[in-house]
């Protein structure tokens, strides 16, 4: 076994990529704190090929030295937009027919494993490290998943959440 230099892993420049395809998925983050969590989220999105990265409400945007040391580069590959208000981009987002999928543990939330992602585009939403997604938001929900956890922590961290998640779903996405 010998490990692969990074000009063996195939990857294509920052111009080629943002004409690749990409998973019918956006991505929200309502009022994230930790700017290492969100240059966490650009790097997975952009791993993910995930076609937008929206960041709302106190949420820290590029740049921002936090951002730019975790996301090593994908400020530049990944499209985002920042917003004040996460419900209207919700509500808006809705109309134009996205399914919204909240990530939170709720008395009605289904564990992962057990969700079947729509065909449908998605919003994907995840909310602050402490508070989580707020409930004002997650009423506008179709759908509330959670990850199913088996020891003494309540959550995992955001950016490690979003990992699991976005891998989860893209292995039932088609790109657009």
């Amino acid at each position: 076994m010998r490990k692969l230099k990074l000009s063996e892993l195939g990857r294509v420049d920052v111009s080629t990529y943002k004409q690749q395809p990409k998973h019918a998925i956006v991505v929200l983050l309502d009022n994230i704190r930790s700017g290492m969590n969100v240059g966490a989220f650009f790097r997975t999105c952009d791993a993910f090929a995930i076609s937008h990265l929206i960041l709302a409400g106190i949420t820290p945007s590029p740049p921002h030295k936090e951002i730019q040391r975790s996301a090593i580069g994908a400020t530049n590959s990944v499209d985002f937009t920042v917003v004040e208000n996460a419900e209207a981009v919700i509500r808006e987002y809705k109309e134009a027919g996205f399914r919204i999928v909240g990530v939170e543990q709720t008395d009605s939330s289904l564990h992962l494993s057990h969700f079947q992602w729509p065909n449908e585009s998605t919003m994907i939403v995840f909310g602050n490290e402490v508070e989580g997604v707020n409930q004002n938001l997650l009423q506008h929900c179709d759908h509330v998943i959670d990850i199913q956890q088996f020891g003494t922590k309540h959550s995992l961290n955001v950016a490690v959440c979003a990992g699991v998640v976005l891998w989860n779903a893209i292995q039932n996405k088609k790109r657009c």
